[in-house]
């Protein structure tokens, strides 16, 4: 394997709504479609699009939508250890898409379609040149993360919220990729570019970066700050962006480039998946995504970087 990730699916009912509800009120949509998505999973769907050897674990009910989840996998090529939960269903959300591309997720999750340590095996892991994990399950993610760093695999993760149990996680990452308000909430400091890195200092993991939509990404690798603009594209959906972002890292980290190209390929990775609806509706190829980074116009940089050192404003 390529990459193994180990984390969240989700089935997705995508509405698309000329602006989100107020309360109290009717709003008419004009279509709902029901799509797959979850961070894990849908990264690891592009990654396995993209040419790499991958493997998914995870958990699913034993409903319709778990039928779908393992027919995609199967289509795709994506080798799969998947546990099942009787009687339960999988992962669900709705997720309202405004016509300027922003979204709303409701979401629901069973409470057994956690994922145990003791149901992970570790040949899931060993063989893998890389490691995906959402943290969700933060036992299992623990564990998996534990298995890969003893064997000298390199751990990327993709944490949104800081999950109960997690700091024992971090201490196991190397790519630790988080949203732009975790930082602080991990150190207390408000300066993002200050934040990143007493957070990779204080985990000691290899890069600590933090995603920021249409302001790009900012990254810390224990040297410099380093700091890529976002592609300009017209939204559709910025389902999955994330997700598809953290792929095209994986992606690139495993073909050897360069930070500064990881993180453009990342970036022009997500930005395209915006451009349909869906958290893996905007997966394009390699080729389409480096056409975007040799011509694709960035929106307003938010951080002015110097070549070393913490930028300034």
């Amino acid at each position: 394997m390529d990459v193994v990730g180990v984390g969240l699916n989700a089935t997705d009912t995508v509405i698309p709504l000329a602006h989100c509800p107020s309360s109290g009120s009717k709003v008419e949509f004009r279509s709902a479609s029901v799509l797959l998505g979850g961070q894990v999973a849908s990264s690891i769907v592009a990654c396995q699009q993209w040419g790499l050897r991958t493997r998914y674990v995870g958990k699913l009910g034993d409903d319709n939508a778990a039928d779908l989840h393992r027919a995609e996998f199967s289509r795709l090529g994506v080798e799969t250890r998947i546990l099942t939960a009787p009687g339960c269903a999988s992962q669900q959300a709705f997720i309202l898409v405004e016509d300027s591309g922003e979204r709303t997720v409701l979401w629901k999750r069973d409470d057994r379609l956690t994922l145990r340590p003791e149901e992970l095996q570790r040949e899931w892991i060993l063989d893998a040149r890389a490691l995906h994990i959402d943290g969700h399950d933060t036992s299992a993610a623990i564990t998996a993360a534990g298995w890969a760093r003893q064997a000298g695999i390199p751990v990327i993760a993709d944490l949104d919220k800081l999950y109960p149990g997690v700091m024992p996680l971090l201490e196991v990452i190397d790519y630790l990729i988080v949203c732009r308000d975790l930082p602080e909430q991990l150190t207390g400091e408000p300066d993002l570019r200050k934040s990143l890195v007493e957070m990779q200092r204080r985990f000691g993991c290899k890069l600590a970066a933090a995603t920021m939509g249409e302001d790009g990404v900012l990254a810390y690798d224990g040297t410099r700050l380093y700091y890529a603009p976002a592609f300009c594209i017209e939204a559709v959906d910025t389902t999955g962006a994330g997700d598809i972002f953290r792929a095209g890292f994986v992606f690139a980290l495993l073909q050897g480039w360069p930070l500064e190209r990881q993180l453009d390929f990342a970036c022009a990775a997500g930005a395209l998946n915006c451009t349909a609806v869906g958290a893996r509706g905007g997966i394009q190829s390699v080729e389409r995504i480096e056409s975007l980074m040799a011509t694709g116009k960035r929106c307003a940089p938010f951080f002015d970087v110097s070549e070393v050192g913490v930028p300034t404003l």
